[in-house]
């Protein structure tokens, strides 16, 4: 799909937009299931990275305390913990710029090999990755890797500038030629203009083959970092990222994540109709607040959602034909 075709979408009136994309959401997966998630910070801060809204830089005076690598052992507990509470997936997230094949990363392995024993979708955002290292994760058994590519080629550095757009494209093409599942999306939020946010999914849409889950993060400001006192994006401006990009990549999983905490139960429920389908579960983000368990269990209730199972579809994602 071309920019223009995305843009005539993207600006369509907001309720004809979520009318069209909550049709083709219903053609392309079941109405009320979402799919539970867990994200877990198994290694926190001390990032050489300098992304403009991460307080795990350690450039950024945050209040985000650095901890090494979390025991192999103690992360299968929280996966089990995460599985008790109706998570189907788990993804585990450590603050590195590259993965580096040492101590560490065995570790991961090993992470991977024990969550992928509990019949869990199995997650991981790593930093930049190498061709054998992808090998090396699927080989554990590993499900899906994320790597947002986070914005637009031409907004990202003022964003990011330790590390290109190529980068980012670089390791979602050795995540996908190993054969693991591309979840991959972006934030708004960054003080971007809506040239940005089409194009960020210009380029999603226009990979060799689309991601299998698309997160779509509304930035939170955290105090120390440079945008820091940016303000919180509207639900409108939420609600005509997910629409767009459920018209123009219906099969993915669409991931309402951060910054849902600030949302009411209403401005969710308007998400889920047009067209996220995927809600990371538990009281933190990585490092941000997200909604407890027993809310978004309320939530379920109030909405009639029923939560999704693992591995329920693993067909090849397709691009929209436009109409």
């Amino acid at each position: 799909m071309t920019f223009d075709q995305i843009k005539e979408i993207y600006n369509r009136p907001l309720l004809e937009l979520i009318y069209q994309s909550s049709d083709i959401h219903r053609k392309n997966h079941q109405a009320g299931e979402v799919q539970v998630c867990t994200l877990l910070s198994v290694k926190t801060g001390g990032c050489t990275e300098d992304c403009a809204y991460c307080p795990q830089a350690a450039r950024y005076h945050t209040d985000v305390k650095v901890h090494k690598l979390l025991d192999p052992e103690d992360v299968l507990n929280r996966a089990k913990e995460a599985k008790a509470n109706g998570s189907t997936r788990f993804c585990m997230g450590a603050a590195w710029r590259e993965v580096r094949d040492n101590r560490d990363f065995d570790n991961v392995l090993a992470m991977v090999r024990e969550v992928n024993k509990l019949d869990m979708e199995v997650c991981c955002t790593l930093g930049m990755l190498s061709a054998s290292q992808a090998e090396k994760l699927k080989e554990a058994g590993l499900t899906a890797y994320n790597h947002n590519i986070d914005t637009s080629e031409e907004y990202y550095d003022k964003v990011i500038t330790t590390r290109t757009y190529e980068d980012r494209l670089e390791t979602i093409h050795n995540v996908s030629k190993a054969g693991i599942s591309v979840c991959s999306g972006g934030i708004i939020g960054l003080g971007e203009e809506e040239d940005a946010r089409i194009g960020m999914i210009y380029t999603l849409a226009n990979l060799p083959e689309p991601p299998e889950s698309i997160p779509v993060n509304a930035l939170v400001p955290v105090k120390g970092t440079p945008l820091e006192n940016m303000e919180r994006v509207s639900v409108w401006e939420m609600l005509r990222m997910i629409a767009t990009i459920r018209i123009v990549v219906p099969k993915a999983m669409i991931r309402l994540s951060a910054g849902r905490n600030e949302m009411p139960i209403s401005e969710q429920a308007l998400c889920f109709i047009a067209g996220a389908n995927s809600i990371f579960a538990g009281d933190k983000l990585l490092t941000t607040p997200n909604p407890a368990f027993t809310s978004d269990m309320e939530m379920f209730e109030i909405l009639g959602l029923q939560p999704r199972v693992s591995f329920k579809n693993e067909n090849k994602n397709e691009v929209a034909e436009v109409l």
